[in-house]
């Protein structure tokens, strides 16, 4: 798995000012509205100066996303979110995914390997 991708990123691309905003909502799979509206009652409300050193300071440590990081696939933006916010439940699901492939395989090979006298008859008719 690719570090890169479960790493917290500056969305410079979605940015108002230095995309900590959009980074998060990036990270977490939030829409960045409620992001940043989120950001602004905190900031009003009851956490003045804190929520802008703290935004100050991730701005600061934080690294610009690459470019094209997701392929433009908004699929892949979703499982990768997934992965950063349950990596055992994003685990889970590719298991549970594989598994049901793995049944419908199954049940496929025990169809045409089983005494399937129609099959049979089909098959020999195209020889």
């Amino acid at each position: 798995m690719s570090s890169s991708r479960t790493k917290f990123y500056l969305d410079k691309q979605r940015a108002k000012w230095s995309g900590v905003c959009a980074g998060i909502a990036d990270y977490t799979g939030i829409n960045v509205a409620w992001v940043r509206l989120a950001a602004i009652i905190a900031t009003v409300t009851f956490a003045f100066p804190w929520t802008l050193v703290a935004y100050w300071v991730a701005a600061k440590i934080s690294e610009p996303k690459p470019v094209g990081m997701y392929l433009s696939d908004p699929e892949d933006t979703k499982f990768w979110q997934g992965v950063r916010q349950s990596p055992r439940r994003t685990t889970r699901d590719i298991k549970s995914r594989f598994r049901e492939i793995d049944r419908k395989l199954a049940d496929m090979e025990l169809y045409y390997t089983s005494k399937n006298t129609s099959l049979s008859t089909e098959i020999e008719n195209l020889r």
